[in-house]
């Protein structure tokens, strides 16, 4: 489990994270919303040990946070971000088994142990035949999952996702999070998403932290915070909701134009 207790920190003088305190657990499909500048991103590169603190702590297994090192760190917590560009082509299968660096020794090479593990990420993510491709002629939803795939191989307890599907149709994003769903109930890793989507988020997640000017407003079940008051707390906006007969879950109904137009 990952437990932020009272965090504060600030980029210069402008405060982003404000005594914000939340546990992410290891058995949870997690889904982060909140408003634009909500604090979403900075909080992950917090627990990542990228964002220092101005006061309270972060805690990963009971382990004070900067007890750890980059290389620990790495082993515990795979990220997968919006978008990623390089500055050289790579080959898909090159790119899966970076995230195998933190398991290798100093000045070894991958082995076959490492290509085994790969080519399971890419076969998770529906990329089997993939690993000869360049990455750079590959669609937007294929990219993401390779980029995905990687961060199965570095074999993490935790898979954070910076809004990674917010650029990608609606074919791409079902069927990145029914493959994320899978992997959460076959591995056992959590995953942690930052997502826009409420609908989206209501229906996969198993848990959902409302995220507002740096601090939690509300974190539980779907069920108990897609009503229209945690909503208004959260957008300022009267949204209805209704069940979704497919997930079971509610979802936000969105009101079209008005009829006398």
């Amino acid at each position: 489990m990952i437990s932020l207790e009272s965090v504060s920190c600030s980029y210069a003088t402008r405060p982003v994270l404000d005594s914000l305190s939340a546990r992410l657990n290891a058995s949870d499909f997690t889904i982060i919303i909140g408003p634009n500048g909500a604090g979403k991103s900075t909080l992950f590169n917090a627990i990542m040990g990228f964002m220092p603190l101005n006061s309270g702590r972060i805690r990963i297994f009971d382990r004070d946070l900067r007890d750890y090192s980059r290389l620990e760190l790495a082993r515990l917590i795979s990220f997968v971000p919006q978008e990623s560009s390089f500055t050289f082509d790579y080959r898909v299968e090159e790119l899966v088994l970076m995230g195998r660096y933190p398991h290798l020794g100093l000045m070894q090479s991958w082995g076959e142990t490492d290509r085994l593990v790969a080519a399971k990420a890419l076969q998770s993510m529906g990329l089997d035949g993939f690993g000869e491709r360049w990455y750079s002629r590959l669609s937007g939803g294929e990219k993401q999952r390779v980029l995905i795939a990687r961060a199965l191989a570095q074999e993490t307890r935790f898979i954070f996702l910076d809004e990674s599907l917010s650029q990608l149709d609606i074919n791409f994003q079902l069927e990145i999070m029914n493959l994320l769903q899978k992997v959460h109930r076959e591995s056992g890793q959590s995953i942690v998403l930052i997502s826009h989507n409420l609908n989206l988020a209501a229906n996969y997640a198993s848990r959902l932290i409302f995220l507002k000017e740096g601090r939690i407003l509300a974190e539980g079940s779907p069920d108990a915070l897609m009503n229209p008051a945690e909503l208004r707390d959260l957008f300022g906006l009267e949204l209805r909701t209704a069940l979704n007969p497919l997930s079971g879950r509610m979802n936000i109904v969105y009101p079209g134009a008005a009829k006398n137009l």
